[in-house]
């Protein structure tokens, strides 16, 4: 009996530590960094933060990220992005600034700080994330649960691996790099749409070759 016990206890924490350990599921949209590097695109997970990922596609929408740039890139840690508000070269206008200064509720959660993950920059305060986020190079366990995990890399880690290559600088606790890398544009698509293209895509084919079909049909039984 007391084996059976602790057989069944020894499932649940199993289920337990596997559920916290499940990556979320991403939602259907994506964005596209074109760097001077090469592109990087990534999902959001809109279950695990929701007003961050509202904000921060709200900000990629409204183009606030062109011409920003990544202020760091730490080899093995983080590749973070500037804030929108001080780091593009272009001016904003009225519409981006109002939603780049911005302070978002942190939106801590059970998902891991691995090579891939984003995760939202912040000062002391954990709501004073705006704009900067980072992603990550390397797994930074540290990091969980600290800072606000709202999407992951979904394309282009040959990029990312070009950015750990940059030369860099060191300014008191970051580690910079010496040119410029700058967000040449941005551009975002919906994954489901893609996919309903290509259904119907693939649909039109299939009832042109039903036409094609019943036509030949037509002309065997009928002529």
């Amino acid at each position: 009996m007391g084996n059976t016990k602790i057989m069944i206890l020894n499932l649940v924490c199993l289920a337990f530590v596997k559920a916290l350990s499940h990556e979320p599921e991403l939602g259907s949209a994506r964005v596209v960094f074109q760097t001077s590097y090469g592109d990087i695109e990534f999902g959001f997970y809109p279950t695990v933060a929701p007003k961050t990922v509202d904000h921060i596609f709200k900000l990629v929408r409204l183009g606030g990220y062109n011409t920003n740039h990544f202020f760091r890139v730490d080899k093995g840690f983080v590749a973070q992005v500037a804030d929108v508000a001080n780091g593009r070269s272009a001016p904003m206008n009225d519409e981006q600034r109002k939603e780049a200064e911005k302070k978002i509720v942190g939106e801590f959660s059970h998902v891991k700080h691995v090579r891939g993950t984003l995760s939202m920059g912040r000062y002391e305060d954990p709501n004073s994330a705006q704009s900067s986020f980072s992603m990550l190079l390397g797994d930074a366990p540290h990091l969980d649960g600290q800072y606000a995990v709202f999407g992951k890399v979904t394309k282009g880690d040959e990029t990312l691996r070009k950015l750990e290559e940059v030369p860099t600088r060191r300014e008191g606790i970051f580690v910079m790099p010496t040119e410029r890398i700058t967000i040449l544009s941005t551009y975002y698509y919906d994954t489901k749409m893609e996919s309903c293209e290509e259904e119907r895509s693939v649909l039109k084919r299939r009832l042109q070759a039903s036409f094609v079909e019943v036509e030949r049909q037509r002309m065997k039984c009928f002529p």
